[in-house]
């Protein structure tokens, strides 16, 4: 029941419709995937402003998530307390709450929306998941492993760089990977930042008032099969990098 939507999506990249409207089965055809970027030049542009967003909010959210991660796990401030209490508030609040009062901030500001404006919305929701996602796995880190390292003769920058990070490096991958999903879908708060800019999901929104056509559905198979593919590859080289029994032996 879970997978049965994707089924759908997928096979309806193939309808053959005739009309507007691509809800019923009408035919086998290839055109939609051979035409993909030439029937809709806005789709294609607003393809392109989603994987721009969604590239940047990861990068700078995954980076400033994974060091709070680490400051609030590893150290005593100052402050310490309410800066978890905030971490946690992007994601109990509402969508529409959060896309208002940034609306709000904007228009106050005097700041135009455009492509920065959802860049910096979504770089703010996505924080939160990331330090959620490397607090995880930062919470079973043996620091006996750091500690091991200095007492041989490293500092601080070369015992993060070859003992911390790559410990740590999965639950930030997992962080990145769920902030770019989050960043790519995102309609709610990306509405209320949006000004005249069109992202992907928005696209959508406005293509399925007068009839959803296939090359959404071809894109959104394309997406999908993409993360499969990116998720099947980390898992093999997961398992290539774990020492099997004979090595342990």
């Amino acid at each position: 029941f879970l997978f049965l939507p994707i089924l759908v999506m997928a096979v309806f990249g193939f309808n053959d419709i005739q009309g507007r409207f691509n809800f019923t089965w009408q035919g086998f055809t290839l055109e939609h995937w051979q035409n993909l970027f030439n029937r809709y030049p806005a789709l294609n542009e607003s393809l392109i402003n989603s994987l721009t967003v969604a590239a940047i909010s990861t990068l700078v959210a995954t980076t400033l998530g994974t060091l709070i991660g680490l400051a609030l796990t590893r150290y005593e401030f100052r402050g310490r307390g309410p800066l978890n209490l905030l971490i946690f508030l992007p994601i109990a609040t509402p969508e529409i709450v959060l896309g208002a009062a940034l609306l709000a901030l904007f228009i106050s500001a005097g700041v135009a929306r455009d492509l920065t404006t959802i860049t910096i919305a979504h770089i703010m929701f996505n924080i939160s998941f990331v330090v959620v996602t490397v607090r995880a796995r930062i919470a079973g880190f043996d620091r006996a492993l750091e500690e091991a390292a200095m007492d041989l003769g490293a500092d601080e920058l070369t015992t993060f760089r070859k003992i911390t990070f790559p410990l740590i490096f999965p639950g930030i991958l997992a962080a990145a990977l769920l902030a770019f999903a989050l960043s790519i879908d995102d309609f709610v708060i990306t509405q209320f930042t949006a000004g005249q800019t069109i992202t992907f999901p928005l696209w959508v929104y406005g293509a399925s008032r007068i009839g959803v056509p296939p090359q959404v559905n071809v894109m959104g198979t394309l997406i999908f099969l993409i993360a499969l593919v990116g998720i099947g590859l980390w898992i093999l080289l997961q398992r290539r990098s774990l020492p099997s029994t004979r090595e342990v032996l």
